[in-house]
């Protein structure tokens, strides 16, 4: 059942499952909460409460919002940890992960752990040589032009490459529902507003973390030459020992909807891990 939090600029939507600790989702840019449907019923199960979160302009969220920053949004995820009396696990997905760390770093008795899924959490910078990996060259292409042209289809293509190989359960219901979502007012400019927001803000907060950290990559991801790499950068950003990667194998940029049973099974043993713990 959907709730609705009122924050300053908007309003947000959530649903919350099961009991236990708490662990708030957050999707990336583009997206809604709908991108861990096949997570959510897993955490439940190992006993905790789980909260999925619409961000800002996306999903049942209200669509006008004043900015579209990760610090921004990190204050929309702190206020609904607040509300839903955490502390609690923060996951985020993309955008979101830079989200989840500037959240952890500003308030870290809100925050126990954080799990950040291909995250941007860092200034990107582009190399020549990267253009020779094919797989980045057409997802950069599509993005840039979703982004520029605020075009839906090529938002759709973009999400082809996302997903390589097989698609999960239900993708044309999914897909057709990122569709009609991003064909409501204000829901492209919201992903357009994300897409222009650098993460550097995210990346000037990474050595202020002080909760363990696990970032997860696929090793297909389109969004990066070298996914191994970017997660590598992100941990060792991170006061040491902090910080783990781990590399789902054949996944693209949505590694929870691809492989929900390995990302579902990677986060419950980080929970449990005696560095999650305490």
């Amino acid at each position: 059942m959907t709730e609705h939090l009122a924050v300053d600029g908007g309003t947000l939507a959530y649903e919350v499952a099961g009991s236990g600790p708490l662990v708030v989702l957050a999707h990336g840019m583009g997206d809604s909460r709908a991108a861990y449907r096949a997570v959510i019923p897993q955490l439940v199960a190992a006993g905790y409460r789980v909260a999925a979160v619409d961000l800002r302009g996306c999903g049942e969220s209200s669509a006008d919002w004043p900015a579209w920053s990760r610090t921004a949004v990190a204050g929309d995820l702190i206020a609904v940890i607040r509300h839903l009396g955490g502390p609690a696990v923060l996951v985020g997905h993309s955008f979101s992960g830079g989200a989840a760390t500037i959240a952890a770093a500003r308030e870290p008795s809100l925050v126990t752990a954080v799990v950040e899924l291909a995250p941007f959490t860092r200034g990107q910078s582009l190399r020549l040589g990267d253009l020779r990996v094919r797989r980045f060259r057409r997802g950069m292409l599509r993005l840039l032009g979703a982004g520029v042209l605020g075009s839906v289809p090529l938002w759709r293509s973009y999400l082809d490459v996302a997903y390589p190989g097989a698609k999960p359960a239900g993708w044309a219901e999914r897909l057709g529902r990122i569709d009609s979502l991003l064909r409501e007012p204000g829901r492209m400019k919201a992903l357009q507003g994300m897409g222009r927001s650098a993460p550097t803000d995210a990346g000037a907060q990474l050595g202020d973390v002080r909760c363990p950290v696990l970032v997860v990559m696929g090793t297909l991801d389109p969004d990066w030459a070298d996914p191994h790499a970017e997660g590598s950068a992100v941990v060792d950003a991170l006061p040491s020992g902090l910080g783990r990667l781990e590399m789902i194998e054949g996944a693209g940029h949505y590694p929870h909807d691809q492989f929900p049973d390995r990302v579902a099974s990677l986060v419950l043993a980080f929970l449990r891990s005696d560095a999650a713990r305490a």
